[in-house]
Order: structure tokens, then C-alpha cells, then sequence
């Protein structure tokens, strides 16, 4: 990665929206703007920014939760700490018991909790965080066959833990809807909508469902649990990606929406923040909480005029809330996702959601070798071609972007987006043929039957010829981009 001295990112990542660690979050509490559907005054995140963090429970809080916690399992306060703790690698079992120990000579004046920090076994924030362990373990453990371990995140639309699943031993995440979205149809229908989307799809470049139910009054969904970081987390610190890296990152979200799309889904809200890179280098597309099934008219027609999406990254047709959403609009939001990899910068930016998407629909974009002189002219004209305000004139399929992105990969340059005399400047021969023909000298002094017509000289004859080359080009062009 390039400028390795920007300032960290902090804390790990996870999936689905929501903030936090692992499994496709970053590491703010920000929601993305816009998730569903995107509002005009509606304010985008800026990119990026970091969310400053929370502020850490105070010990008597922490204190006072993790008591009431275990006087309901009729626990012993010191008990529930020292196992929290430990489970957590806080602190070993010798710590614990040194702590134990002294809080008997010291006649329990003081808490486990606090001998531990006067010890420097744990940080106050590392004791504040056990609040929201206890928290989270209350909130999961209705869900029959799952050990809840943390909190992983929270966003508007969903709270994410990590967990154990028991019957198989192994780490989890867990998404449950918030309760106060348990009487909204809308919300449990699209909640239901990821999970079986995210179980059609069996693909290493893709974040694995595992399971989808209710347990009580709590709607969950069960995922894999990826340890590791997200693009977006990368992007903050260190501000862009070499184009090696990004290259290699791109084809793995591509070879995993050629996946979906194939399984006729697209994914509709592909953006760096959904884009995961675990712990051995593993890329896993993430969230497919907007993902949609192409041939799905009726859901199509209900969201008719809507957009649905992140700003930044949103395809034109996805802007105009069009019916027919198909895999070039996908194509569009990892170009833009691309772009913003290689140059550190959005494609398109404003003061807020509405002026974003404007430009989406109306502005020129300024070429990404014009904002990073050092990427090659293979990947500029891949991202522009990627990024065409027409879905028709984009790549129409993730296997042509993946041919162009392994021939830049090798150093050549890409089959499909290069521009060349037989690509797209024909156009631009044809118009100045036509207005060299427009002004060729025609001597009018010569009677039609005492000179040679214009029709047989050989300069009109060569345009001629030309002209109908250029123009058959085009055709041929035109045909294989349809």
C-alpha cells in the first residue's frame, strides 16, 4: 500500500452494514448514507471520514451492569468477571487468582474489576468493554445452539455479534434485528431477503449464510465470521492502494459478482465498505442486504422511481429508480469503488446525497490517470469504460471486465476498454471525413459531359472507400457492446 505513514484506522472490521468488527464492518459506528432509499438533503458520509468513537462506559457502570447480569444468574459478581476476563484474554487465570487473593487480604474493599486495573492486568477500557459483552450475551442468548462471545457492531438497521456455534465448534457472526423493527413487514421481509439471497450463493469470494430464523422475539442471521479488515478501513489509512493490489482485489469482486449474477442476483450496493479482505488475504464481498433477483418484476415495480444504494457509488439507472437493474449496474458501483482505490477520492463529490447523485447522472468524469498520474492508461480505461453513463456502452458482463482486468494484470493492454483507430475513434474519422468531403473544391466551369464527373475521381473514390470502412467499424463495435 502507498503513504504507509497516514494515520490508522483502528480496530477491526465486519459484514452487513453495520459498524464494528469482522465480517464486512468498518470500524465506525457511522451507517453508509442512503442504505435504503436514498433521500434528497440527506447527508453522505464524507470519504473517508472516521467516526469518533464512543465514549467508554464508566467503571460504576460497567460495575452495576455486569452485577445485575449476575445476580440473575445467581452468580457471584467476582466470579462472572474473573470467567469474563479470562474468556475474553483480558487476563490470565494467574491474574485472576492473584487479584482474588488480594481482594481477601483486602477484605473485599475493593472490586475484582478494580484490582485487576491497580494491578495493570487490564485497562479501564478493557473493563468498560465487558458492559457490552454482558450486553451482547443477553441479547443472543435466546438464540437455541449459539455461545454469543462480543459485540461486534451496531448500526440502524442491525446489531452483529460474534458467537460460537456449538453443534459444529466454530466462530460466527450472528445479525439480529433490532426489536423495534420486529412489527415493521418491510424491514423482516428485506431482513429475510439477505439471508436467502446470501444462501444461493457458494462462492469463496463471498461472505457463506449459514442460517436465517426466529428465535422469541428476536429475527436473526447467521454468517460467516471473516477476521480481517475492509477496503474502506485501507483506503483511510493509507489513502490509496497500489494498482497492483487493487487489480488483484477488483478480479476477486468480480470473479464473486459473476457468481451472483449468474445465480440472477445482483448486489446493488457494491462499495468498499462491503468489500472484506481477511486475515490471509482472502477478499469476501459482503452485505447482500440490497441484492435483488433480476428477473424479480414485482419487486422491480414496488421499487419503481426509489433509489436504492450508497451515493458514492451508485449507478445512473439505480439514481433514476429505473426497473430493468442488471449486472452493468454492478459493474459501475466496483468501478467506482476501483476508483476510488487507485486515487484516493471518490468519483464524484458534493454537499450532499442529491448533489452526488447529479453528478452521477450529468457530470464528465475526470480520468483516474488525470487525479494519479502514476496508474497505467489499461487501468484508466477500464474504470472509464467500467463507469459510462449508459449501462449499454459498460462492460455487460463481469467475464469481458475480468479478460481486460488479467490482460492489465500481465502488463498488456486491455482487449475490450483500449482505444485505438479501431475502437471508438472511428467516430471522430468519420465526422472529419465527412467534413473533408464538405470541402472539396468542385470546378463548376466544367460541362458534365467535358470533364470527368466527381463521381470517378479517385480522391472522392478513396474517401468513399474509407468512409464505408469507418462506418462498418462502428457497426461491428456497436454490436459487440449491446
Amino acid at each position: 500500500m502507498e503513504n504507509p505513514n497516514a494515520e490508522k484506522s483502528g480496530g477491526v472490521t465486519v459484514a452487513s452494514g453495520v459498524s464494528g468488527s469482522s465480517i464486512g464492518m468498518s470500524g465506525s459506528s457511522q451507517d453508509d448514507p442512503g442504505k435504503t432509499p436514498i433521500l434528497a438533503g440527506d447527508s453522505p458520509s464524507p470519504a473517508p471520514r472516521r467516526a469518533a468513537p464512543a465514549p467508554a462506559a464508566s467503571l460504576s457502570e460497567t460495575h452495576a451492569a455486569i452485577k445485575a447480569e449476575a445476580d440473575k444468574a445467581g452468580t457471584n459478581l467476582d466470579t462472572l468477571v474473573g470467567r469474563l476476563v479470562v474468556e475474553q484474554g483480558f487476563a490470565t487465570n494467574d491474574e485472576v487468582s492473584h487479584c482474588l487473593e488480594q481482594a481477601r487480604e483486602d477484605r473485599n474493599e475493593r472490586s475484582l474489576a478494580q484490582m485487576l486495573i491497580d494491578n495493570n492486568y487490564v485497562t479501564e477500557r478493557q473493563i468498560a468493554r465487558l458492559k457490552q459483552i454482558v450486553e451482547a450475551q443477553r441479547s443472543g442468548q435466546k438464540i437455541p445452539g449459539y455461545k454469543v462471545l462480543s459485540k461486534l457492531g451496531e448500526g440502524a438497521m442491525a446489531t452483529v455479534f460474534k458467537a460460537k456455534q456449538l453443534s459444529l465448534d466454530r466462530t460466527v457472526a450472528i445479525k439480529i434485528l433490532p426489536r423495534k423493527f420486529s412489527s415493521n413487514p418491510q424491514f423482516i421481509e428485506r431482513f429475510y431477503a439477505e439471508g436467502r439471497a446470501a444462501a444461493a450463493l457458494n462462492h469463496p469470494n463471498i461472505v457463506q449464510a449459514f442460517d436465517v430464523g426466529k428465535a422469541g422475539e428476536y429475527h436473526y442471521f447467521v454468517m460467516e465470521f471473516v477476521d480481517g479488515r475492509t477496503v474502506y478501513d485501507d483506503i483511510v489509512k493509507h489513502k490509496r492502494f497500489s494498482e497492483q493490489e487493487a487489480i488483484d482485489i477488483v478480479i476477486q469482486v468480480a470473479e464473486a459478482l459473476q457468481h451472483a449474477h449468474e445465480k440472477g442476483l445482483v448486489h446493488r450496493d457494491v462499495k468498499p465498505k462491503n468489500i472484506m479482505i481477511s486475515s490471509d488475504g482472502v477478499v469476501k464481498l459482503a452485505d447482500m442486504g440490497l441484492a435483488r433477483a433480476i428477473s424479480d418484476k414485482e419487486a422491480a415495480e414496488a421499487e419503481a422511481g426509489k433509489a436504492f444504494g450508497t451515493p458514492y457509488y451508485i449507478s445512473p439507472e439505480q439514481i433514476r429508480g429505473e426497473i430493468n437493474i442488471g449486472p452493468p449496474a454492478d459493474i459501475y458501483s466496483l468501478g467506482a469503488t476501483m476508483y476510488h482505490m487507485l486515487t484516493g477520492s471518490v468519483p464524484f463529490d458534493g454537499k450532499n446525497p442529491s448533489a452526488v447523485m447529479h453528478k452521477h447522472l450529468k457530470a464528465e468524469l475526470v480520468p483516474p490517470d488525470h487525479v494519479n498520474a502514476k496508474l497505467s492508461a489499461g487501468s484508466a480505461e477500464i474504470i472509464e469504460m467500467m463507469m459510462a453513463k449508459s449501462p449499454k456502452a459498460r462492460y455487460q458482463n463481469c467475464r469481458d471486465l475480468l479478460i481486460d482486468l488479467r490482460a492489465v494484470r500481465k502488463g498488456d493492454k486491455p482487449v475490450l476498454a483500449h482505444r485505438d483507430f479501431g475502437a471508438v475513434d472511428l467516430q471522430s474519422i468519420v465526422a472529419a471525413e465527412a467534413v473533408s468531403q464538405g470541402e472539396i473544391a468542385v470546378d463548376q466551369s466544367k460541362k458534365s459531359g467535358g470533364g470527368s464527373s466527381i463521381l470517378t475521381q479517385p480522391l472522392f473514390v478513396a474517401l468513399l472507400a474509407v468512409a464505408a470502412i469507418s462506418i462498418l467499424f462502428n457497426i461491428v463495435l456497436l454490436a459487440t457492446r449491446m
